[in-house]
């Protein structure tokens, strides 16, 4: 399931009516999800780079720019801060019990087509109650990303991740694949530093849009 641009301007109605972020705090709860680690690398690419290991780099330096450029204006917590391997669901009772106000899990894509490039940004396909602000928020991190960093769009796409169906009825959530390891060129930029700090910029501009 894909959405267009123009069925965006429903979601954006459902948001005046029903749009809940979880709290009232002035430093609402983000959750940041790396995908991956431990024994579970992901996605491998070509030049044997691992998407367990770019996804957390991206994840430090947002809770790293939130701390220094954002002036903590989010309480940020990540589902892990190191390379071990966390259960789908110990992700998502975190994201519940933090009663966080935005869930993102990020990962890396790869494709047998070598020349496949761009971000998708995923929602759960279910309708429930966050897929309003949950659509908004992919559309702005995917623009963000198209816009500022050049990436190609590849769509916000409905999906049945676990870490979105059991997340959404709880916070706007959505699953970043930031570009393909399998395509030389987009994994030689994902492990640069420059790169990894515009995608963690990119995001959190995104967030701070629409909050």
């Amino acid at each position: 399931m894909n959405f267009s641009n123009n069925r965006i301007t429903v979601f954006i109605f459902l948001i005046f009516l029903s749009m809940s972020y979880g709290q009232s705090s002035d430093r609402p709860v983000i959750v940041i999800d790396p995908g991956h680690g431990g024994t579970d690398a992901g996605a491998i690419g070509v030049n044997e780079v691992l998407e367990k290991d770019i996804v957390l780099s991206v994840a430090k330096k947002m809770d790293s720019l939130n701390t220094h450029l954002f002036d903590d204006r989010f309480n940020m917590y990540l589902t892990r801060y190191k390379d071990t391997l966390i259960s789908l669901r110990d992700r998502t009772n975190l994201t519940k019990r933090l009663s966080a106000a935005l869930f993102i899990s990020l990962h890396c894509n790869q494709a047998t087509n070598k020349g496949a490039t761009g971000v998708e940004v995923y929602i759960d396909k279910k309708q429930k109650l966050h897929s309003g602000s949950s659509i908004v928020l992919a559309f702005a991190i995917q623009k963000q990303l198209s816009d500022k960093l050049g990436f190609k769009s590849r769509g916000v796409k409905g999906a049945n991740f676990q870490v979105l169906r059991e997340t959404t009825n709880h916070c706007p959530a959505v699953l970043l694949e930031l570009g393909f390891l399998s395509s030389r060129d987009e994994a030689q930029h994902l492990m640069t530093e420059e790169k990894q700090n515009g995608i963690a910029l990119a995001i959190l501009e995104s967030i701070s849009k629409i909050r």
